[in-house]
């Protein structure tokens, strides 16, 4: 791999890659699995439980951590990343995380950061945090186990619980990320929120997104906006909006009383005027975009000149003003 003075000089032989509108790449999401232990109805249409002999098998087709430490370090050389967060399908199913997250940190990436639903998380914290993990956004839907059922077709939202505060103890930093669907479970909005304020934790309400089944589904029946999601906070609380960060997926608030929590409004605020992130999936193919549907190859790509082209062409993908759908499940590319 190659080392800090080499890749300044990489970087100096080739301008950065940006388009029109002063987008760069520096956060890459990397999906290490296309499987998962829950059946969340924003992913996937199926009804059914998918067994452990068909998630052991899918696990059996991904990208070996090797495989992605080349990858992302070629892609380092020439981006620069200041961000890589590991996404699924579910990543801690994924066999060699650990050995994954300790090659990241001896790239020099700066955070590692991961997205999970923290149903194996308790038994694996520690030991992610000691290896470099720095932050953990957790998909938690709902606290209340009806609700959580509802949405995850799985039981038990206590391991889920259990793994947030395991994360905590081992000195994470953890967000929380709610789906709020309309009818299925807006009325955990309230829950949530006195939930991570009593941790002293951040919640983030997302608007769903026209991915998957829900291009041409039942997306208008469940959608939730963002003035409806405050209208619910308002009665409860007072609060005041923070400025958006460049780049931001979240629009954030803080209450009276210090606590924050955020809203990604993909609909009602749309937030790709300055997008800079970058998608790995776990076949080796990169999206600069959710709405563009193309995969863009780059495993066994050996050529600078190659993966400078790839990557132009990705950055030709993003959207001008807003997400228009994708025929993408959340489930192959992790949002």
């Amino acid at each position: 791999m190659l080392v800090k003075k080499q890749r300044k000089e990489l970087r100096m032989k080739y301008p950065p890659i940006t388009d029109a509108y002063g987008r760069m790449f520096k956060t890459l999401r990397v999906s290490l699995t296309n499987t998962c232990n829950l059946g969340c109805v924003y992913c996937v249409s199926g009804t059914e439980e998918v067994s452990e002999t068909a998630v052991e098998k899918e696990l059996t087709k991904v990208l070996g951590h090797h495989e992605i430490l080349l990858m992302v370090n070629s892609l380092h050389s020439l981006l620069n990343l200041e961000v890589i967060r590991l996404t699924g399908g579910e990543p801690t199913l994924y066999r060699e995380l650990i050995p994954l997250i300790k090659g990241l940190k001896a790239i020099g990436i700066p955070f590692i950061k991961m997205t999970s639903n923290a149903f194996l998380l308790k038994n694996k914290a520690k030991e992610l945090a000691e290896a470099g993990l720095s932050h953990i956004n957790i998909s938690l839907d709902a606290i209340h186990q009806d609700e959580f059922f509802r949405i995850s077709r799985r039981k038990n939202v206590t391991k889920v619980i259990e793994g947030i505060d395991e994360a905590i103890n081992s000195g994470i930093e953890v967000k929380l990320n709610c789906v709020v669907m309309k009818g299925l479970n807006d009325n955990q909005i309230l829950p949530l929120l006195d939930f991570c304020f009593e941790r002293g934790i951040t919640i983030r309400f997302l608007e769903l997104m026209k991915m998957g089944h829900l291009q041409k589904g039942s997306f208008e029946e469940h959608f939730y906006s963002q003035e409806e999601v405050l209208n619910q906070i308002k009665r409860k609380y007072n609060f005041e909006r923070l400025e958006r960060e460049k780049s931001s997926t979240a629009n954030y608030w803080t209450t009276e009383g210090g606590n924050i929590f955020g809203i990604v409004a993909n609909e009602s605020t749309p937030f790709c005027a300055d997008c800079n992130r970058l998608r790995l999936d776990s076949f080796g193919n990169i999206y600069g975009c959710l709405s563009e549907d193309k995969a863009i190859s780059i495993k066994n790509l050996n050529s600078e000149e190659g993966l400078v082209e790839k990557l132009t062409e990705a950055l030709g993908h993003k959207q001008k003003v807003r997400f228009k759908g994708s025929g993408i499940s959340m489930l192959d590319i992790g949002g």
